[in-house]
Order: structure tokens, then sequence, then C-alpha cells
């Protein structure tokens, strides 16, 4: 396999780096602010993901076969653009998407949501390298990683947070079910969740949303990504990693398999009205 990998192929919105025999960077560069949408996660954060464990488990079963205790070690880095430090993701590109008459039933069961399950128990370590600001969508993203590291925000503010109570948007069951699963605290959920709070980095790592926070540029957050990532990928050697995720992430994977219905606003009001 040769490096870089594009994805798509024709107009690459992600680009795929192996810098050493055990690390992948992939930078996603959809725009200024990497924004989801259903092309941007099926057309290429999906393939690339599959790119990647490919060649992983190519190199796992060579060590396996080798009976190599020390081979297969193995781990992932995701950042956003690295030309610039102002955004990781901006989340989901909901302008365009709720444009589309079937989105509240189609894009989160059928997109989404799968590409939550895909990263959320992927069988080597993920290191979210957050690298700007991390909305909405973003920080499930960045939450179903397995460690993070944030920029400090001393060049410039730098947000981590939960928007949608502030713009009249309910939450799909997946997105809760990640929260519940990675912020156990019931006081943090209810400020992420319920206040829409803004958190700084230092607010971030305070409450565990982040392991690290870092001084400095998009390069020097991924060079701590990378020092976390390699501390872990011997835990990729036995081939378990990604199994023990998914039993330990049991109830998020039930949860995101049946969100049909986004309940909104209005829908709630509807419902009210018919009742009170």
């Amino acid at each position: 396999m040769t490096y870089p990998l594009g994805f798509p192929a024709d107009k690459p919105l992600v680009t795929v780096t192996h810098p050493t025999l055990i690390s992948w960077v992939l930078e996603m560069h959809h725009g200024e602010d990497a924004r989801f949408n259903e092309h941007f996660i099926n057309g290429a954060l999906m393939p690339a993901l599959d790119a990647i464990e490919r060649h992983w488990r190519e190199d796992w079963r060579t060590a396996q076969a080798k009976k190599d205790k020390n081979g297969g070690k193995g781990f992932l880095v995701i950042v956003g653009k690295r030309a610039q430090n102002k955004f990781f993701s901006n989340g989901l590109d909901w302008d365009n998407l709720v444009k589309d008459p079937t989105f509240a039933t189609n894009f989160f069961p059928l997109v989404f949501n799968p590409f939550l399950r895909r990263l959320l128990t992927f069988p080597i370590p993920t290191v979210a390298a957050v690298n700007g600001h991390c909305f909405a969508a973003a920080m499930i993203f960045a939450l179903c990683c397995d460690y993070r590291v944030m920029t400090d925000g001393s060049s410039r503010n730098t947000w981590m947070c939960m928007n949608e109570v502030h713009f009249g948007a309910g939450w799909p069951l997946a997105i809760a079910a990640v929260v519940r699963a990675k912020v156990p605290n019931a006081l943090v959920q209810r400020k992420i969740a319920l206040e829409g709070h803004r958190f700084t980095p230092k607010e971030a790592l305070d409450v565990g949303l982040v392991d690290h926070i870092v001084q400095g540029d998009t390069e020097t957050v991924i060079a701590k990504a990378v020092e976390v990532g390699k501390s872990v990928s011997q835990m990729a050697t036995m081939g378990a990693w990604g199994v023990i995720k998914k039993t330990l992430y049991q109830d998020v994977m039930d949860y995101s398999s049946r969100d049909v219905i986004q309940h909104n606003p209005l829908s709630e009001d509807a419902a009210a009205k018919s009742r009170l």
C-alpha cells in the first residue's frame, strides 16, 4: 500500500499517512471546518478507516503466523485540517442536511450511527488530536475515540461544546448513549446536554472530556497524540482491543441501531397539544 492515501481518490476530503510501522494519521480537510454529511462520511471517512484496518490486519496476521508477540502494534491519530489551528470539526453540515425531507429518518440510522459504531469499536487505539473548535457532532466524534488531546487554546479561543439546545435540535439516541458511556458524571452530562456549555480546553481537561491539553500549533497537538497512541499501541497485538469495546459500549451499539425517530421541539409541542 502506497501512502499518502486520499479519499475519495478524485477529490480527497481525507488524507491518510503512515509515518511509522505502527502509526496512521487521518487528516480531515473537508473545507476549513470538516463538517459531516453523507458524502464526507461514506465517501471519505468510512473507506479511510477500512483501508487503515485492512493494513493493520495484514500486519497483525503476519505477526500471528510468526508467533511474534511484539508484532501487530498499531494506533490511529485523527486530526482536523493541518493548515489551520481553528477547527477540529464544526459538527454536522446542518443547514444543508435539514433541507432533505428524509434527514431525520435516514441520516442518523443509515449514515451517522454506523460511522459512530465503526469508530467506537475500531480495533486499534484511536486518538483525537483536537486542534481547534470541536462542536456538536464533532464532540461526539471525538468522544468515540479512545483518547483525546486538545490544544490549550492559548493562541486563539477554542471550545468543545454540544450546542443543540441553543438552536432547538433534539438528540438522537446514539448521541445520548455516547455521552452517557464516555461522561459518567451526571453533573457534567447536564452541562453538556441541557446547558450547552462551551468547555474551554482547561475545563474539558478538568471534567475528563480530554486526556491532555497541549500548548502550541496543530503539529504539537499531533505530536502529543502520537505519544499517547504509541504508549498503548501494544494493546492491539492480541487483537482484543476492538472486541472488548464492542461489549464495553454495548448500550451505544444497541441504541444507535434503533435510532429511527428524531425528536424536535415542533413534534414535542404537537404531542403535548394532543394530550393536554
